[in-house]
């Protein structure tokens, strides 16, 4: 014992605002792990159905849209059959939108554990990130199932035309993640000083699900109207994964050039954001 040198750690305020603590993130990479699966377990905990309710909720909501949207207002779903176009265009958004929800109110709701505790601060949001991906793995499975239903045993197969642009989808996936980890940060860090923020958060995502091609192709959209679609990223990432899985899309290319441009402006403006309001957000929460 006599022999043993002394070891101190030095916990010093973040100087820099563009700046992640990458050796802590890998320090405490099982932190990361036990918040994704504390993240995971614990929002069905308790309940009759428990994991179930991430098949329901999708399905659901598309029986809802099918009878509102199609049967209803007859909004155009480009010939495909209303349950695949409607599970298809949530499977990206549910995504998306779960991951900015939660982790725009991750500062707040985390405050009793970083009073008590260090650790780079960025690891709640992407704790939110991973453990959504667990699922949107489920909801895949689901539309997988009625995918294969209807494409080997119902006369829409003739309109299902998958392409070899189905293995980039896990990195339309990454996008997905990268541009709400950059919108949850923005969110984050605004809601400590201004809470309304918080109740706003359901108001402002119900309305961005309205401005992205989920219930409606983009083909539906008058095409000097389309560019607008440039700012909204998650808006390209949709219309991609109907094309990977059936084979029609309205948007070119360049569209997801744009739209990556944007996610890495979200999220490098987002850990600026983070970043300044870390230092001192204990005190004002």
């Amino acid at each position: 014992m006599e022999n043993m040198t002394p070891y101190e750690i030095t916990i010093k305020p973040n100087r820099s605002w563009f700046y992640i603590d990458w050796r802590g993130l890998l320090h405490y990479r099982d932190l990361l792990f036990l918040l994704v699966r504390r993240d995971f377990v614990s929002r069905y905990k308790q309940t009759i159905l428990g994991p179930l309710w991430f098949i329901i909720q999708p399905l659901v909501t598309t029986v809802v849209f099918t009878i509102v949207f199609c049967r209803f207002a007859k909004v155009s779903t480009d010939e495909l059959p209303p349950v695949l176009f409607y599970l298809c265009g949530l499977l990206i958004w549910n995504y998306f939108s779960n991951c900015i929800s939660i982790t725009s109110t991750s500062l707040m709701s985390n405050a009793g554990l970083f009073e008590k505790v260090y650790f780079p601060r960025i690891i709640i949001p992407l704790s939110t990130i991973l453990s959504n991906m667990i699922t949107f793995a489920i909801q895949l499975l689901t539309f997988l199932c009625f995918y294969f239903y209807y494409k080997w045993t119902t006369p829409s197969s003739a309109l299902i035309h998958p392409n070899i642009f189905i293995f980039a989808l896990p990195l339309l996936l990454v996008q997905a993640a990268v541009f709400a980890l950059g919108v949850g940060l923005w969110f984050s860090a605004l809601t400590v000083k201004y809470r309304d923020l918080s109740f706003l958060m359901g108001f402002l995502v119900q309305l961005w699900m309205y401005a992205t091609p989920v219930i409606y192709p983009v083909s539906a959209i008058p095409s000097q109207w389309r560019f607008i679609l440039i700012i909204n990223p998650i808006a390209s990432i949709v219309d991609l994964y109907r094309y990977a899985f059936f084979g029609t899309t309205s948007l070119s290319l360049n569209y997801l050039a744009f739209s990556i441009l944007t996610t890495c402006v979200v999220l490098f403006s987002g850990i600026l954001i983070f970043n300044k309001v870390e230092r001192t957000f204990v005190d004002t929460v």
